[in-house]
């Protein structure tokens, strides 16, 4: 039978509360802050960025519905705490009806955006939802490291 995809939910979930944690802790002072690394990102725009991976993946190639991305305005993408909280749980909300629209098996929904000689564009929606949650767990850890960078930076 395998994996059901609103079990995935619980994976994706657990690591959007770690972001969460992670910019609290950071507060709106240094959310927007970027660690002295050559080409670091802010937190703010590692969490911006992971939100809009989620509406993308799950919500576009695994559920069909469209949306606007402008992916390289998510790098540089400011604001507050506050800011991110309110996309959660955007995100979050919509999830719920996008995984009940996810045939784990059938084509990824808009798979002709991607070049003919795309692996993802052989994806099914499926491996969208698992690619989803694999960009989300790697971008909780840069968003790790990155707090730690900035809370350090501090002293």
């Amino acid at each position: 039978m395998g994996i059901q995809p609103v079990q995935v939910l619980t994976f994706i979930d657990s690591a959007l509360s770690g972001m969460l944690g992670a910019v609290a802790q950071l507060g709106d002072e240094r959310v927007n802050l970027k660690p002295a690394l050559p080409g670091a990102n802010s937190p703010y725009a590692i969490v911006y960025h992971s939100v809009q991976v989620a509406h993308w993946w799950i919500g576009m190639m695994g559920a069909g519905r469209t949306m606007e991305r402008d992916r390289d305005s998510e790098f540089v993408a400011t604001g507050t705490v506050a800011d991110l909280e309110a996309a959660v749980a955007d995100l979050r909300s919509q999830l719920a009806t996008d995984i009940a629209e996810i045939e784990p098996q059938a084509p990824l929904r808009h798979f002709e955006l991607f070049p003919v000689d795309s692996t993802a564009r052989h994806w099914t929606q499926g491996e969208a939802l698992v690619h989803a949650y694999e960009e989300l767990a790697q971008h909780l850890g840069q968003l790790e490291i990155t707090r730690d960078l900035l809370l350090s930076q501090r002293r």
